[in-house]
């Protein structure tokens, strides 16, 4: 058959209103692009090392840096640094969830990376020039950074089928672990070079952590996540899943909020409580690493875990043993008591987000709004929970 011919059959073929179409019929292709899982779980990693590195710096460098008053009685001067942070991040969420959606993972992650490296290497300014306002400026713009990386683990569940989504939601978290193991050492290398100025290694440390992310983020497939997930055909080769009800929405929101505020308080408490008990700096900022360990390493397990409970009486159960440790950081009367609970907290607060996690999921498609409410809402609920600690201080 010649060109012409070709052509003549395909012409007749068509009529006004129909459209041709080049792709073969029994191949139906998913829009969305395959996931990254290995680049995404690399720049989260990177993200989890610079949240441990400033979690274990912030609550020690405010106290060396901050005035001696109260900030209008609510919150002591030297929590106001974690505070920023945590109020960055809650404010990030919304912003980060609309550009995820809107410009895609590669474009959203390389941003929030972008603002962790100057966060980074402000508060490592701040800390060698004494400068205790630019420390609140710098950790707020690493907590607008943790904003966008809360997003990692949506990215990672939007990414698997239905089955495989424990698992890979579990994988995701967990290998925050790996950096939390690698903090102390890497800490204690950094400060060195930066001797005498505590904290600078550290925190310029957290700033070459958010550049290791951001070229990972830049590896990433351009996709968006919230984006029409199916052509027609592959439609009708799988179901797409249901939009997700707002009310289905709060209990895993309520959930994770009660395990953000137990973690915060904990956090903000514990660093100078063991401190207060003669516990020397390298020692608490081990003790805060290992704390990390424990916030991600058992979601490892998360998965199999919600497979044999059930994401949701997994979740209840993590809350309460996050709740209950949180309390026992209060009262523990000695150092070993109180780095035992601490250890606790941060295991509860990881499977609790691991089962919220698979429970916001399971329950239907959310939209890039009810992302942005949940983990707007734990944000906040974080930031009370140090401002809570602050007023029990």
């Amino acid at each position: 058959m010649s060109a012409g011919d070709l052509f003549g059959a395909e012409a007749e073929g068509l009529r006004a209103g129909r459209l041709g179409c080049a792709c073969p019929e029994d191949a139906p292709l998913a829009l969305r692009r395959r996931a990254g899982a290995l680049p995404l779980a690399a720049g989260f990693a990177l993200v989890v090392l610079a949240q441990a590195l400033t979690l274990g710096a912030l609550p020690l460098a405010g106290a060396m840096l901050a005035p001696t008053h109260a900030l209008g009685g609510l919150i002591p001067a030297a929590g106001l640094p974690l505070a920023a942070f945590l109020a960055g991040a809650a404010l990030a969420s919304l912003p980060a969830s609309l550009l995820l959606d809107g410009f895609g993972r590669r474009a959203g992650f390389a941003l929030g990376a972008s603002l962790g490296i100057a966060g980074g290497l402000i508060c490592a300014y701040a800390v060698m020039a004494a400068a205790f306002p630019l420390l609140v400026v710098g950790a707020f713009w690493l907590g607008a950074a943790q904003g966008f990386g809360m997003f990692y683990r949506h990215a990672a569940a939007f990414g698997a089928e239905a089955a495989g989504r424990p698992g890979a939601v579990a994988r995701l978290i967990g290998a925050g672990a790996l950096a939390g193991l690698a903090g102390p050492l890497l800490a204690e290398r950094a400060e060195a070079l930066f001797v005498p100025y505590s904290f600078a290694g550290t925190l310029i440390l957290a700033a070459l952590a958010q550049l290791g992310a951001l070229a990972f983020a830049v590896m990433l497939p351009e996709a968006r996540f919230s984006h029409a997930d199916f052509t027609v055909e592959a439609t009708a080769a799988r179901a797409v899943p249901a939009p997700l009800a707002w009310r289905a929405l709060a209990l895993p929101t309520l959930i994770g909020a009660l395990a953000w505020g137990a973690m915060t308080s904990a956090m903000a408490g514990a660093p100078l409580a063991l401190v207060g008990c003669g516990v020397g700096v390298p020692l608490v900022s081990g003790l805060v690493a290992w704390h990390v360990v424990a916030m991600y390493a058992p979601a490892l397990a998360g998965g199999a875990l919600a497979g044999r409970l059930g994401a949701a009486r997994l979740a209840a159960l993590a809350l309460t043993l996050c709740l209950g440790a949180a309390g026992m950081v209060r009262i523990a009367p000695d150092a070993l008591g109180i780095g035992t609970a601490f250890l606790c907290v941060g295991a509860g607060w990881s499977l609790a987000m691991c089962g919220a996690t698979l429970m916001l999921h399971e329950a239907g498609r959310p939209t890039r709004l009810q992302l942005a409410a949940h983990d707007g809402l734990m944000l906040t609920a974080a930031l009370a929970g140090v401002l809570v600690s602050g007023a029990l201080a």
